[in-house]
C-alpha cells in the first residue's frame, strides 16, 4: 500500500473506485435504504482523494479528466454486470470517444508545460 501513501496516481485510482462504488450504490439505495451510507462516504473519501491527488502534484485538469472518464466508463460498465443494463453501440462509441479525449488532454499536459518551459528559456520569466 506503498503506492496509495505517496503517488498521485494511486490516490486518483482510490479515488475513482470509491466514486464508482458510490455511484452504483445510488441505484443500489432505491431498494436498500442502507446502501445510503455507501453514497455519503463513497463521494466523501473520493472528493478527499481526489484532493490528495492534486496536493501530490498531478495537474487539475488532467486528474478531474482522468477521474470523471473512467468513472463513467466504470459505471456503465459495471452496470451491464450488476443491474443487466444494456450498453448500445452509440453509448459504447461514446465511452471511446471519452477515454480517447480525456488521454490527449494527458498527452497535451506534458507537452504544453514542456513548451512553456523553453518559452521562458527564450524569454524569461
Amino acid at each position: 500500500m506503498n503506492w496509495l501513501r505517496h503517488s498521485a496516481h494511486g490516490a486518483l485510482f482510490a479515488a475513482i473506485v470509491c466514486e464508482v462504488a458510490a455511484t452504483l450504490s445510488l441505484k443500489g439505495a432505491l431498494t436498500h435504504p442502507w446502501l445510503v451510507a455507501v453514497v455519503v462516504l463513497g463521494y466523501g473519501a473520493s472528493f478527499f482523494l481526489l484532493a490528495l491527488t492534486l496536493r501530490r502534484g498531478m495537474a487539475v485538469g488532467v486528474a478531474y479528466g482522468i477521474w470523471g472518464a473512467t468513472g463513467v466508463v466504470l459505471t456503465a460498465l459495471l452496470s451491464v454486470v450488476i443491474f443487466g443494463e444494456a450498453i448500445t453501440p452509440v453509448m459504447a462509441l461514446g465511452m471511446a470517444l471519452i477515454i480517447l479525449g480525456v488521454g490527449l488532454v494527458e498527452l497535451g499536459s506534458h507537452g504544453g508545460s514542456k513548451a512553456q518551459e523553453r518559452a521562458e528559456a527564450v524569454d524569461g520569466p
